[in-house]
């Protein structure tokens, strides 16, 4: 099972301070920790709002474009991993060990699998998104 392990944005990562020597070598030692089990697949930090855009599309077909900043911090993204483990509480476990600071908050979401989409994923639509994934791999 795959999990996006959502890590939430707070006033400090919205003002674009960054972490210190201590945290990134904490972050650092975790994140070895999460490779060697084999349950890290990627992982990054996210540059605050404020150099973000959301781009929305409307009935009408047009887009929309608006800059950031975006005013709820709490529903912001600062971060995130995507882990490879066997269960739902096996990524609580991991994250419960994170170095993470009080009042900070991460999300867990279960990444979708070909097969929970029934038979609306056709065995083309499968193929394509296998050649797809191979031709992300080769990079």
């Amino acid at each position: 099972m795959r999990f996006m392990v959502i890590v939430k944005a707070n006033q400090d990562t919205e003002a674009g301070v960054m972490p210190s020597e201590q945290m990134l070598a904490a972050m650092g030692k975790y994140n070895e920790e999460l490779v060697k089990a084999g349950v890290m697949l990627a992982g990054e930090g996210l540059h605050p709002s404020s150099k973000g855009v959301r781009v929305g599309f409307g009935a009408d077909g047009k887009r929309t474009v608006v800059d950031g900043p975006f005013a709820e911090t709490k529903e912001l993204i600062a971060g995130f991993w995507l882990w490879q483990v066997r269960s739902r509480e096996e990524a609580i476990e991991w994250i419960k060990r994170a170095p993470f600071e009080p009042g900070d908050v991460i999300e867990i979401r279960q990444v979708f699998e070909a097969e929970d989409f029934g038979a609306e994923f056709t065995p083309e639509l499968r193929e394509q998104e296998e050649r797809l994934r191979e031709q992300i791999a080769a990079r």
